[in-house]
């Protein structure tokens, strides 16, 4: 009933940039914070950023900071994250996440997740 998915993946040249787009279903998008984590091959899931419901506050990882924007639409049941500055470390599979939690920093505290769209910078 519940759908993330997730899309703009691909490959891209370091130093590049992309955006991902995650379309939500079948939940009330406007009381979901919404987030972003990544997980390389043999790595934890790890945090990338997140937007509360209203869109009003943002929370990058340190390692994302300066380079990553999170955005949502919730006229369009969307959440955008937009990538710059790519290097090879950011290479991952990239996943979209809804919670009801509050300041959402653990895989733990998100109740929906997308399949994931993977995201591969070449060095």
């Amino acid at each position: 009933q519940v759908q993330l998915v997730e899309s703009g993946g691909g490959l891209v040249q370091v130093g590049g940039s992309l955006s991902l787009s995650c379309a939500a279903s079948g939940l009330a998008f406007n009381k979901y914070t919404m987030g972003w984590f990544r997980q390389a091959p043999g790595k934890q899931r790890e945090f990338v950023a997140y937007i509360t419901a209203s869109g009003l506050t943002t929370s990058y990882a340190n390692f994302v900071k300066a380079r990553f924007t999170v955005s949502r639409d919730n006229a369009k049941n969307t959440v955008h994250l937009r990538m710059n500055n790519l290097n090879p470390e950011d290479t991952a599979v990239y996943y979209c996440a809804a919670a009801s939690a509050v300041s959402p920093l653990e895989v733990s505290e998100y109740d929906y997740w997308g399949q994931g769209t993977q995201v591969t910078v070449s060095s």
